[in-house]
């Protein structure tokens, strides 16, 4: 727990919940912003680790959303003057429902605000549950927190068909900022826990190269940068870990009462992936049966936790284009979510599509000019390594750092890191002078793992040579 004051220039926001000035009276206590001194009063009242402790100051205005009747708690959403009417339109409607329906699953929540910020486009991530990080542009930021989620400009779709992102993030009020993770090794419990809740089911497709990296419990060497294994093997493994075992116990009516109880036991705490085992054998011990305990006894542990693991499919394709009978109409009834999925699973077949059918998808779909951040990097990464890619480099290229139609880098590592890294293979000259071209718009974490990921150092040049 802490409380904080904080005068500034500036509106300050805390992780934390605000005494003074009220979030939704003037902005900056009705004084002049950037020149008048104000003094910004926090309290944070629920346990939390140190690494959640963080602090975003800016020219910030709020606008409240409209919470279901009864629910104690508030939430609302703070940005630049500039992006406020897009911003509340995105996340009014579907915030305070999705918080809402989460408490239903994982019990009541506990921070009593939920709070959006939106941040600049160099923000190198979807949404955040505990980062450091600093600006120098209109808004300073430290991290992302209970109380205060940090979410990228990219899901301003004006589609409100991002907003999931939203799920994601508010699911770690309980898994992450709640029940945290004791250490690095240990990340999984965060990630895993609310992606099963929320739900997102994906192939496990990085790493192939370090499968070290493709374990839910990582073992770190002593000094090893845990911002090396960042991917979203801690997420859909260990989602999918959670939901084999939900199904190998006997489904949802079973699971959800253990899922409650170990929010229960844990809310507060960090702990290990060893604890929260000891913990699920402990609850049904005492609350199943003998045929809880048989069920828990046949999972291979060992190869969930321990060992990488990669998920595949074979395909088969027609290579005569005039025999595909595909119409620009086809994917009318199919929403962003659902197109994106549809890229996603043609990106993980073994063999890429062949060259014809990817100019012939994108005549007829336009997905290279979609101005959905999602859509469009699910199609660099799908054409970016099949024959078609020569033809597709240069736009990614583009795309990426933002010198194209969308006029926005995409700094969020879940874009910028594999686009950068397909780009390399087509194009080794041209990725360096891209990113060269637009190096210090990223936020220094992004620019350090795109230059690592490229084998550079952060001045610009080739390691070896």
């Amino acid at each position: 727990t802490y409380s904080a004051s904080v005068r500034s220039v500036l509106p300050v926001l805390l992780s934390a919940r605000r005494i003074s000035p009220p979030s939704d009276g003037p902005a900056h206590d009705g004084k002049i912003i950037g020149k008048d001194e104000v003094v910004y009063t926090y309290d944070q009242p629920t346990p939390i680790p140190s690494y959640l402790l963080a602090i975003a100051a800016g020219n910030l205005q709020y606008q409240p959303f409209q919470v279901p009747e009864g629910k104690q708690w508030k939430s609302g959403v703070w940005s630049e003057p500039e992006l406020m009417a897009s911003a509340f339109w995105e996340f009014s409607r579907d915030t305070a429902s999705f918080l809402a329906a989460a408490e239903n699953l994982a019990g009541p929540y506990q921070f009593g605000v939920y709070d959006l910020l939106v941040l600049p486009p160099s923000f190198p991530y979807g949404g955040m549950v505990s980062y450091t990080l600093f600006y120098t542009t209109s808004i300073h930021y430290h991290q992302e927190n209970p109380c205060l989620t940090f979410v990228t400009p990219t899901l301003l779709a004006g589609d409100r068909s991002l907003t999931d992102v939203v799920i994601h993030e508010l699911t770690h009020s309980w898994f992450g900022n709640g029940v945290t993770h004791a250490h690095a090794s240990h990340f999984w419990l965060n990630e895993g826990w609310t992606t099963y809740i929320e739900p997102l089911l994906d192939a496990l497709a990085l790493f192939e190269d370090k499968p070290k990296y493709q374990k839910l419990v990582i073992d770190f060497d002593h000094g090893e940068n845990p911002d090396s294994a960042y991917s979203r093997v801690p997420y859909d493994k260990g989602a999918n870990f959670l939901l084999y075992i939900e199904r190998t116990l006997g489904g949802l009516e079973v699971f959800l009462p253990y899922v409650k109880d170990y929010i229960a036991t844990y809310m507060g705490h960090s702990i290990t992936t060893e604890t929260w085992k000891n913990h699920l054998y402990a609850y049904f011990q005492k609350n199943g049966g003998e045929a809880q305990i048989k069920a828990l006894n046949s999972i291979n542990w060992d190869a969930w936790l321990h060992q990488s693991g990669l998920r595949g499919m074979n395909h088969d394709t027609p290579t005569d284009i005039s025999k595909l009978d595909f119409k620009s109409s086809d994917l009318d009834s199919l929403d962003a979510n659902q197109r994106a999925v549809f890229l996603e699973r043609l990106e993980s077949y073994n063999e890429p599509l062949p060259a014809g059918h990817l100019f012939h998808f994108d005549k007829l779909y336009s997905f290279s000019k979609t101005l959905s951040a999602e859509i469009r990097f699910r199609f660099y990464t799908l054409v970016l390594k099949s024959q078609a890619a020569k033809h597709f480099v240069q736009g990614a290229a583009n795309w990426v750092i933002g010198v194209d139609d969308t006029g926005v880098i995409k700094g969020r590592m879940k874009f910028c890191r594999p686009v950068f890294r397909a780009l390399f293979k087509v194009d080794p000259n041209l990725t360096i002078s891209t990113f060269r071209q637009a190096r210090t718009q990223f936020h220094p974490i992004a620019q350090s793992l795109i230059a690592q990921d490229l084998g550079l150092d952060l001045a610009g040049l080739r390691v070896g040579g």
